[in-house]
């Protein structure tokens, strides 16, 4: 099994699961259901923002958000963070009425991703990338780790988008 061709195809879903998701109203997109304080926005951001920053450091380049996306987006300081840690009310203040800045912004960060995985040969996969996790984390792993976490942010955002109005 070809792991780059696998990985290359992985990459994208998370990106075309958000691009499937209907259009929002701005009060939708920035919901909160049951008090929860994750909006649509906040997943769709913080899928892409969690991916971009964790890929950066793979492959020591650049942030994809430092290409634009951080001026269109303009979510001011908390926009450069990744939202691990975000408590509640860090959180319910993410606000963004441009659901489709944010998912072209997590399709630019989902192409790098394929890009990278397409770069990476035989043995890059195995290599151990972060030794302070009992198993160390290889490259594989950590791709994989990303890229669900993208993928599970983008499904609560559709889970979200699906349910009738209240």
């Amino acid at each position: 099994m070809d792991l780059s061709a696998l990985f290359t195809d992985l990459a994208h879903r998370p990106a075309e699961a958000a691009a499937a998701l209907p259009a929002l109203a701005p009060a939708v997109l920035n919901g909160h259901p049951g008090g929860h304080p994750n909006s649509p926005a906040w997943l769709l951001w913080h899928a892409a923002r969690q991916m971009d920053v964790q890929l950066a450091q793979l492959t020591g380049g650049t942030e994809v958000w430092a290409e634009g996306w951080r001026d269109r987006l303009n979510l001011g300081p908390a926009g450069d963070g990744i939202g691990y840690g975000d408590g509640p009310e860090t959180a319910a203040r993410m606000r963004s009425d441009d659901q489709e800045g944010l998912t072209g912004y997590l399709a630019d960060v989902c192409a790098a991703a394929a890009w990278y995985a397409a770069s990476l040969r035989d043995g890059q996969w195995e290599e151990i990338i972060d030794d302070s996790y009992d198993p160390p984390v290889t490259r594989a792993t950590r791709l994989v780790s990303i890229i669900d976490d993208a993928a599970q942010h983008v499904g609560q955002a559709a889970y979200v988008a699906g349910m009738p109005a209240l």
